[in-house]
């Protein structure tokens, strides 16, 4: 919700073109991490990311990010993006970072100033912001709970803003106000360029302040357009761990409240972490301790017990996963029981009611409907048909230290437990094989397979002593 100060909410975007400017230069010293503190993870991604997101849902003409600290790394984890790059060597402040930036941008546009650290604003609140600048200055604030920090709100007798002090410049009169300058402004190009070329240094920090150019614009006599955001928490900034740690609780308390509403039952809605998307279905069910990370499609009448992370994976109706288990990169039919303990790796395929149990790991293999490795096995790089049932202990040998090899099983095959399957090899149609058999040849259809050395006992064997 927003409220906005001299122009109708109602307002249409102006003619100019828009153009994004997003200050990531800042080191974030208070974060204690080498990470440069853009590309530090909230809710699965880098906080520039919710920012840049947000960004091109305006559909603006360029955006252009200002980096600095870590630029290389800040720049290789967007290369995919479509944005203009400007480093700003010397720290001096965020006036002179966007001046820095300004060269790239159209001198006919309006610049939108937005924060690499900043992830929650809303792009509504955005819209608001471009809509109030209509070819003068409009800035976004908010009543901070705790302003220590923020710059704070001067306005005049009439209520107009008048100007922005920032804490350290601040008289004891001026801490006390409440409203404060979250740093997001609008403006066009060219007068932007203008007021920036005369703001000074002359402040507690030697740095020149974006904020330095509300006074400029009011001594021009123009009146200053504030929308004021009424959720703190879309325009919190990130400085620190713990502030970090309170967005990303904000973020997910958000996502749960959005799965509730869609009829999803949480177990217990402060402890569920979605970092990525999640889609579910009608009477979908998630434990506690869960988290979903990439993108995850949970079918109708999925249930999730608890403490499971899914990434990136598909379930279809009505199967369910128990406990501790790990599901990423992959596909599950319908009416299948997954866990307690299970891991599918990327390319596991499930078909409709198959069973993967306690301790089993599945990676690069399909399983056929109604097949089953109920507990301590290992399915790697297998073609397994329907019906089958893979006993306890049993595990395909796909890889001779070279390269991985594939094992086939063919429909209706029993594998004892403990059987060791050396790739590249097939089970027939029908097989039976022998509980701890090893088995590197094909084995013929219907029969039973046992290859296992003759139980020899040694009766002058003795065991070795200790000294």
């Amino acid at each position: 919700m927003l409220e906005c100060g001299s122009v109708p909410a109602v307002a249409l975007f102006p003619l100019m073109p828009l153009e994004i400017v997003v200050l990531a230069a800042g080191q974030g010293k208070r974060m204690h991490s080498a990470l440069p503190k853009v590309l530090h993870p909230l809710a699965g991604r880098p906080l520039l990311a919710h920012v840049l997101e947000t960004a091109q849902t305006l559909q603006p003409e360029r955006i252009v990010v200002v980096h600095g600290h870590g630029g290389d790394a800040v720049q290789a984890a967007f290369a995919a993006a479509p944005l203009s790059w400007v480093e700003q060597s010397e720290r001096l402040g965020t006036g002179h970072a966007v001046l820095q930036a300004l060269p790239r941008v159209s001198g006919d546009a309006e610049v939108l100033v937005l924060y690499g650290d900043v992830p929650l604003v809303g792009a509504e609140t955005l819209r608001e912001l471009v809509r109030a600048a209509r070819g003068g200055l409009a800035i976004l604030t908010a009543e901070a709970p705790d302003a220590s920090g923020y710059g704070r709100i001067v306005r005049d007798a009439r209520g107009r803003v008048a100007r922005i002090v920032e804490q350290k410049d601040a008289s004891p009169e001026e801490l006390r106000l409440r409203e404060v300058n979250v740093g997001f402004l609008c403006a066009p190009a060219r007068r932007l360029r203008a007021w920036l070329e005369r703001v000074g240094k002359r402040n507690a920090q030697g740095e020149y302040y974006l904020t330095d150019i509300i006074a400029v614009a009011v001594a021009e006599g123009l009146e200053v357009a504030a929308v004021k955001a009424l959720d703190w928490l879309e325009v919190a900034g990130v400085n620190s761990k713990r502030e970090l740690a309170l967005l990303e609780r904000a973020l997910q308390r958000r996502a749960a409240e959005r799965l509730l509403e869609s009829g999803v039952t949480l177990a217990d809605p402060e402890r569920i972490d979605v970092r990525g998307s999640l889609e579910c279905g009608r009477d979908v069910a998630i434990d506690v301790n869960c988290v979903f990370e990439g993108s995850v499609r949970l079918g109708e009448r999925v249930r999730i017990g608890p403490n499971c992370v899914l990434r990136n994976v598909t379930l279809e109706a009505d199967t369910e996963v128990h406990a501790f288990s790990l599901l990423e990169e992959a596909q599950v039919g319908a009416r299948c029981r997954i866990g307690p303990y299970a891991r599918l790796r990327p390319g596991a395929v499930l078909e409709q009611e198959v069973h993967i149990g306690n301790f089993v790991e599945v990676k690069a293999s399909r399983l056929g409907a109604g097949s089953k490795a109920n507990h301590l096995a290992y399915i790697g790089d297998a073609q397994v048909g329907s019906r089958v049932n893979i006993g306890a202990g049993t595990i395909t040998c796909n890889y001779d230290g070279l390269g991985k090899h594939r094992t086939v099983i063919e429909d209706d095959c029993f594998i004892g437990s403990d059987s060791t399957l050396v790739a590249p090899v097939t089970i027939g149609r029908g097989s039976y094989i022998g509980a701890g058999s090893t088995i590197s040849k094909d084995t013929p259809a219907g029969q039973l397979t046992v290859a296992r050395a003759k139980q020899v006992s040694l009766p002058s064997w003795k065991p070795r002593k200790k000294k």
